[in-house]
């Protein structure tokens, strides 16, 4: 049995919505990953699919109940245009909301964009015991998230309490 202060590798998914990237110019799916990597997890899956709500919800469906997979990080569609549609997707499929996550993400990107930080819709959930982070698409938004929160919260390391460590009790009756 592991006690607390072991690291605890995760395997998450990495998902980039972009009508205008491609695997080859995501920079910020690339710096997810890396991260996610460097840290110690293992990346189950990789991809990158146009703002369309259905197919997003469709993937991120099959990594939900995939039960290998801890948690997945979506960057991109969080913003406020008109193909912007990644909470619409994916909050339906939500479990239980992390309403704390959106709070301090953008409390935190005030110190970097200022009051431009209201423009993200970026949130956080459970589903089916899977951890969904959704992030601006921005790489400079994604090395906000993941440096001054997810990288903390997915590290079993981390004082008093992180989410790594509380995975197992997620589907408690």
């Amino acid at each position: 049995m592991s006690s607390q202060t072991d690291f605890i590798p995760l395997q998450i998914c990495v998902l980039t919505v972009s009508d205008s990237r491609t695997l080859d110019t995501d920079s910020s799916g690339d710096y997810l990953v890396a991260s996610l990597t460097g840290a110690g997890h293992g990346i189950a899956e990789r991809a990158l699919l146009p703002d369309d709500r259905y197919a997003m919800r469709a993937l991120v469906s099959k990594w939900i109940a995939d039960p290998v997979v801890d948690g997945i990080l979506v960057t991109g569609g969080t913003g406020f245009t008109g193909r912007d549609s990644t909470p619409e997707a994916l909050l339906p499929l939500l479990d239980k909301e992390m309403p704390g996550f959106g709070e301090l993400f953008r409390a935190v990107s005030v110190e970097e964009i200022g009051t431009s930080s209201l423009q993200s819709r970026a949130f956080a959930g459970l589903a089916n015991a899977t951890f969904v982070f959704a992030l601006p698409g921005s790489t400079s938004a994604c090395r906000t998230a993941w440096e001054k929160i997810v990288r903390h919260q997915l590290d079993a390391r981390t004082k008093p309490c992180n989410l790594a460590t509380i995975r197992p009790r997620l589907k408690e009756a």
